[in-house]
């Protein structure tokens, strides 16, 4: 029988050489690096919830042209700190189906936070995001990374559930989320199910040539019919691939 330590070490080893092995870039290597530091998540990270939502990195693995790399994307804004570091935002504006902005104007972002080494020590999401991925599921999906499976071909990660301890939380309602998001650019009617469809165009400077599409974000947002409640939300934002089913996380037994 081989000693757990050891066990553990060539699993380690085998998954190092696995995500090296996806794209042959060593921004793929720091990011499975933090993904290992989920497994022991309030040992490397810390979350804030104010008005927006902030996941902040003890030991920071990430460059901010790692972002660069996964996206080909530029933030709307880079403006330096006073620590010596870098304050990224990337704004998404929803449009009509020309990719025009709507008026009212409806918009979100998402900060980076960069140290004086140019490392990731902070990432943040706004109010109205929030009404997309309300807080307490946002940290539960986040902590659910932890031991989830890596898909090579499709480089995403499949979250396991099943170690999660439950959450007592309300899902969101569809005439709330509406009354911040406003009307979708389409509704998809199935048997159980409403899929309100939108459109976010990232305001960037520059898109490198052959990734234009990555500026378009399209949001999934899934309604139950019989209560009307938000109950899963997909999207793609400026290259990162969200998908959360909120009834996984959910206490069955609360009321």
């Amino acid at each position: 029988m081989i000693p757990a330590f050891i066990n553990r070490g060539l699993r380690i080893l085998c998954l190092l050489i696995l995500a090296a092995s996806l794209t042959g870039c060593l921004y793929w290597l720091r990011a499975y690096q933090t993904y290992l530091q989920m497994n022991e998540f309030d040992r490397y990270f810390t979350v804030a919830v104010t008005d927006d939502f902030t996941l902040q990195f003890k030991e920071p693995i990430l460059y901010n042209y790692d972002f660069i790399s996964l996206s080909k994307l530029y933030p709307s804004d880079d403006t330096p700190i006073s620590t010596g570091g870098r304050h990224w935002r990337y704004w998404f504006r929803k449009v009509d189906a020309d990719k025009k902005p709507v008026t009212p104007e409806i918009k979100f972002y998402s900060d980076l936070l960069f140290n004086q080494d140019k490392r990731l020590m902070a990432w943040s999401f706004s109010s109205l995001f929030l009404q997309m991925a309300p807080p307490q599921f946002l940290e539960v999906s986040l902590r659910s990374i932890a031991g989830a499976n890596i898909d090579k071909e499709k480089k995403q990660l499949k979250a396991d559930t099943t170690l999660l301890d439950k959450i007592s939380a309300e899902l969101p309602k569809k005439s709330a989320v509406l009354a911040h998001l406003g009307e979708p650019l389409e509704i998809k009617d199935e048997p159980d199910q409403e899929i309100y469809i939108y459109h976010f165009l990232l305001d960037t400077p520059r898109v490198e040539a052959g990734y234009e599409n990555n500026a378009l974000n399209e949001v999934k947002l899934s309604f139950d019919k019989k209560n009307h409640e938000l109950f899963n939300m997909a999207g793609n934002f400026a290259g990162l691939k969200v998908s959360i089913d909120y009834r996984t996380f959910l206490n069955l037994a609360t009321p």
